[in-house]
Parts: C-alpha cells; structure tokens; sequence
C-alpha cells in the first residue's frame, strides 16, 4: 500500500504538469496560428523563402525555453550573449504584439475613437518605450522583479 502511495505522489504530479504543458503549448501554438505570425513575417521581410526556418527556430525557441525553465539552466554566455538573446526575445514579443494589434485592428480604431489623426507614431514610440524601460528595470535593477524580497 505505501508503494502505491509513492507512485501516485510523483505521478500524479508529472502526469497533471505533463497534461498542462500540451494544453498550454496547444494553446500558444494556436494562437500564433491564428494570428498568422510566421506567414506575415515572412510576407513584411519578403523572405518567404526562408518560412520553414521560421517556423523550426519558433518550435526549437519553445522546446529549449521550456527544458531551461523546467530545469533552472544557466548557461555561462556572457553578457553580450544574454543581451542578443534578450534582444531576440523582445523582437519577438514585439513581432507578436504588432501581429496582434494588426488582426485586432487595434491601430485604426484607436485612431478613430481617440480622434488622433496626427501624432500616432508618437503613440506607437510610447508604448514601444515604455515596454524598453520596464524591461530594462526588470533586467538590470537588482530587486526589481522581486521588491518582497
């Protein structure tokens, strides 16, 4: 009887997060389906060519960020290295974003309701900035991300 026990202590927990994880990847992979990220990125950079390489480095992206958060890596890159990375991840949040904005038709609506006819790439500046310097804070001021301890 304690065996049993046993097992169903750690199955039942890697069974739960297992089933969680292809829900969530199901989820996310839908959602940039939907959105059409690769096919539109590979449409605005005329580099349509090249999608199925897109596609493997956002699946490749995924499996490697998954192993690295589920098994706390660290790899010994250096600065400059974390900095490109950092980079790569924020071109992508903003390709996402921007994606998003464009199915939503965030942008002409905004414009519309908001009366704004001039001054909209002042807009888009703001919110591109204000995401650069909360991302900085987080990465770079110590506590930051964490001000409880």
């Amino acid at each position: 009887m304690e065996i049993i026990t046993q097992m169903l202590r750690y199955t039942l927990p890697v069974l739960i997060g297992f089933g969680s994880g292809v829900v969530i990847s199901g989820a996310v992979v839908a959602f940039i389906t939907i959105l059409g990220v690769v096919p539109r990125l590979a449409q605005k950079t005329k580099t349509t060519q090249y999608i199925k390489w897109y596609e493997s480095a956002l699946v490749m992206g995924g499996i490697f960020g998954t192993i690295g958060g589920l098994f706390n890596l660290y790899l010994p890159i250096g600065r400059p290295m974390t900095m490109l990375v950092g980079l790569c991840i924020g071109i992508f949040y903003g390709v996402l974003a921007m994606s998003l904005a464009e199915v939503l038709n965030v942008i002409p609506i905004l414009t519309r309701r908001g009366r704004v006819q001039k001054g909209m790439f002042f807009f888009v500046l703001a919110i591109a900035l204000g995401k650069l310097t909360g991302s900085l804070l987080y990465a770079l001021v110590p506590g930051f991300h964490n001000p409880g301890g």
